[in-house]
């Protein structure tokens, strides 16, 4: 399985980008055992919601299942993303591929590509926050699937 993060917006280097990379890093090496295979990130230029979201949708491997980031979107708790991730994972689904939108959300071309609507809460993040959040639960939901001490219920 791989795992993909495309951005709306680039990231300079910043803590932020460390912090989100360092979880991407060991949830790659940990995950290993799971079946996780790579993790790739990719950046498109801020412009306007409808070329960022061809920009993103471009970027999308074949048969991924498409997870938008959309304040709309349903909140799960770190079990149940698990589970989400981890079903895709036994139906033989390729990729999955978090959307984080730019500035002004989504374009209405990725709401309605997306196979699932993940919200990280009622409160606005910004982009790069939002790189360090998802990938703070891709790792804690790779250390519950192989039952790592890291995430303590």
């Amino acid at each position: 399985m791989r795992l993909q993060l495309l951005s709306a917006g680039r990231i300079k280097a910043c803590p932020e980008r460390e912090l989100a990379a360092d979880y991407l890093s060991r949830a790659l090496k940990l995950g290993r055992t799971a079946g996780l295979t790579e993790i790739g990130e990719h950046e498109v230029p801020e412009s306007d919601k409808a070329q960022e979201a061809q920009a993103l949708l471009d970027k999308l491997r074949p048969g991924a299942y498409a997870i938008a980031l959309d304040e709309h979107g349903r909140m799960l708790d770190s079990f149940k993303f698990c589970a989400l991730l981890r079903a895709r994972m036994d139906q033989g689904v390729p990729a999955i591929a978090f959307l984080i939108g730019g500035p002004d959300g989504h374009g209405a071309a990725v709401l309605e590509r997306a196979d699932f609507r993940l919200s990280l809460g009622p409160m606005t993040w910004p982009h790069r926050l939002c790189r360090t959040l998802i990938a703070e639960q891709i790792y804690r939901a790779v250390t519950i699937m192989v039952n790592h001490p890291y995430h303590r219920s």
